[in-house]
């Protein structure tokens, strides 16, 4: 495997990120295929900021008017169940006995140069914090960023479609949004959600003896850097960005789960350590059992690795106990991905059982 990403391509001739878009259309030509990544430094959830450099800004809000169990500010309506003490995937509101809000938001730069693709990724995932912590999402508004001078708004309508594509089966409604004139091009939702407060999926509810399931396969974090890089396009990738977790979080309730969270930036690693240092547990993962992507190994192999999957790991590494493994095998662990699957503390149909919790025993995380 090679040490270093390979470098991005030059952007199209009248449309890189430095150009004004040619006229094509006042021209009578067929406009050119506009490579949505080379606008973006990053690509999806890779773009995070780093995990350690995020919590380093949250930290002076958590515990205080913030946090869940801490005092409401005057005049609030309901009690925060989650906030940002753990890191949960979205906040929860109790609002009566029986009835909880989900609030949540969640956009980034270009994943695939297909805008309705792309628009189809980025809701799925927005929606996913949602059925992350056990709710059905009920509204949603867009929120766009976009290079207007650069980029012609008809690949920003693809985008809209899409994510309205993707909310309709999810039975969310899709109202309106907010949209600002951006040196990049940036997609996502702000999304609101009910849940029952008294069966949420949540970080600190992991338990020493519960299995750890994924309901989705990795790998597609080193794909999308390969298609970035090269154009390629990886069906098998775009299926697994684009399928909501509905069903996966259902499952998880049905089967009485209390513990989960999505895989998303910070990579399967990253997000078991947080739900391991919630639940003051140790995550044991079964290495052998993780589900990949074909052709993510290939692409790891030749170099597609992002710089938020390096930071991911880097991360974690304090808190890892590798046993045999080594770093190609760490990276892929730790691979950013976009709209991942449900990593569940407990067993649900379809989803492969990864890993354990067992009680603290040093690092927060283990392989084997």
């Amino acid at each position: 495997m090679t040490s270093t990403v390979p470098p991005e391509p030059e952007p199209e001739r009248g449309r890189g990120p430095d150009r004004e878009r040619e006229p094509d259309r006042e021209r009578g030509r067929e406009p050119e295929r506009v490579r949505l990544t080379a606008y973006a430094h990053g690509g999806g959830c890779a773009c995070k900021i780093p995990p350690g450099e995020l919590e380093s800004v949250v930290a002076a809000l958590t515990g205080r008017s913030t946090g869940a169990g801490s005092s409401p500010p005057p005049g609030a309506a309901g009690e925060l169940l989650v906030g940002l003490d753990d890191g949960d995937d979205a906040a929860v509101v109790r609002v009566d006995g029986g009835r909880a809000v989900v609030a949540t938001a969640d956009f980034f730069t270009p994943v695939l140069d297909d805008p309705y693709d792309w628009g189809r990724v980025a809701a799925a995932n927005a929606l996913s914090d949602v059925y992350a912590v056990g709710g059905e999402p009920l509204v949603a508004v867009n929120l766009l960023g976009w290079p207007r001078g650069r980029l012609p708004l008809e690949l920003a309508a693809e985008v809209l479609r899409g994510g309205l594509d993707v909310a309709r089966p999810a039975g969310c409604h899709v109202a309106g949004g907010h949209s600002v004139d951006d040196p990049e091009p940036k997609y996502g939702m702000a999304v609101t959600g009910l849940a029952d407060p008294a069966r949420l999926l949540r970080l600190d509810a992991a338990r020493p003896g519960l299995p750890l399931s994924l309901s989705k396969p990795l790998g597609v974090g080193v794909l999308n850097a390969r298609h970035k890089a090269t154009g390629e396009v990886f069906e098998q990738a775009v299926a697994v960005m684009t399928a909501l977790n509905r069903d996966a979080s259902r499952a998880a309730l049905a089967a009485g789960v209390e513990c989960a969270t999505d895989v998303t930036g910070f990579g399967l690693l990253g997000h078991l350590y947080k739900l391991a240092r919630a639940g003051r547990v140790t995550a044991v993962v079964d290495v052998a059992a993780v589900p990949y992507l074909d052709g993510a190994r290939e692409a790891l192999r030749d170099g597609y690795v992002s710089g938020g999957t390096r930071r991911n790991l880097d991360w974690v590494r304090p808190r890892l106990d590798p046993g045999r493994f080594g770093e190609e095998e760490l990276l892929l662990l730790a691979d950013a991905q976009t709209s991942g699957g449900l990593l569940v503390a407990g067993e649900i149909p379809g989803a492969p059982v990864v890993g354990e919790l067992v009680p603290f025993e040093g690092p927060h995380l283990r392989l084997r």
